[in-house]
């Protein structure tokens, strides 16, 4: 069984996600394609049916080199179909923990990738994932913000639903959202944009690495 693996619902999980969400993750995402610079080399971790491709194709059409590292073979098979116009895309079928790279990127992007993971995994991956970055880099972050923390009564119904659901569905380990963003704050990122999304029950932050 591989945890945290969406191959039973890959051709369902965008139509579910607006159901629910209608285009808040959507926007959350797009909203922070502007701020990627010409000519990056990108790492995009656990991007999903890459529908965020053709979405940074829109407003850099070339000269990008994309690394996707998706867990669920379904969900790249989806995101090897979408357009990336003049862009270098390579497609990795792994989880992030067994991904072996080498180069170091200018941007990082996970989006809705850490709500996934219990706290061992979460600084796991956030430790070799601030390693691929280069100094000055970009971590485009978004994911659900914790309710703990100002979250209303329906929120944490919402997402202790979602921890159930995804559970039984793709085995996500985690059944308790950490928060994020001390992890950060530990490595010292300053955040250049944030916005929140469907009553604050999402955030969207871009970071800056140290230099």
């Amino acid at each position: 069984m591989k945890l945290n693996n969406y191959d039973a619902i890959a051709r369902n999980y965008d139509m579910l996600s607006r159901m629910v969400f209608f285009k808040s993750q959507v926007k959350a995402q797009i909203a922070q394609i502007k701020f990627i610079p010409s000519r990056s080399n990108i790492l995009i971790v656990g991007g999903g049916t890459g529908w965020i491709l053709e979405e940074i194709s829109k407003v850099c059409g070339e000269g990008l080199k994309i690394t996707y590292v998706e867990i669920s073979e379904k969900m790249i098979r989806l995101a090897s179909k979408r357009s990336a116009k003049g862009n270098i895309l390579e497609f990795v079928n792994l989880p992030i923990e067994d991904f072996i790279d080498d180069c170091r990127y200018d941007v990082v992007i996970t989006a809705f990738l850490f709500d996934n993971f219990k706290e061992e995994r979460i600084q796991q991956v956030f430790s070799k994932l601030n390693h691929m970055l280069k100094p000055s880099g970009l971590w485009l972050f978004s994911d659900f913000d914790n309710p703990e923390n100002g979250g209303s009564k329906w929120q944490e119904w919402l997402l202790s639903t979602m921890y159930y659901f995804f559970g039984k569905i793709a085995h996500v380990e985690a059944t308790t959202l950490i928060p994020m963003q001390p992890y950060f704050i530990a490595k010292n990122y300053k955040p250049l944009d944030i916005q929140t999304y469907y009553q604050g029950f999402i955030k969207a932050i871009v970071y800056k690495k140290s230099a």
